[in-house]
């Protein structure tokens, strides 16, 4: 199974008490499983509203349980945010 970095942005960052750490989850579905069992409360909350970048490519719309991870690979959670 493959083992990367999750890395947590702004409100992500805030309810999860931590910038990144790591994970070892096979899919992106895998990956936000393991985190809501080990945050849960206002993280599980945030990640409803944030958007993925999986080794600097956006999830968009696809399901995460089709996003693979790759060995080494960076999982980014983006909340929405404001301004410009």
């Amino acid at each position: 199974m493959p083992t990367g970095t999750i890395r947590y942005w702004a409100a992500a960052k805030a309810a999860a008490g931590v910038a990144e750490e790591p994970y070892d989850a096979a899919t992106l579905a895998e990956v936000l499983d393991g985190v809501r069992g080990a945050h849960p409360g206002e993280l599980v909350r945030v990640l409803r509203r944030c958007s993925f970048l999986v080794d600097g490519d956006p999830v968009g719309t696809r399901a995460h349980e089709t996003v693979r991870l790759a060995e080494g690979g960076t999982v980014e959670v983006l909340p929405p945010f404001a301004g410009g």
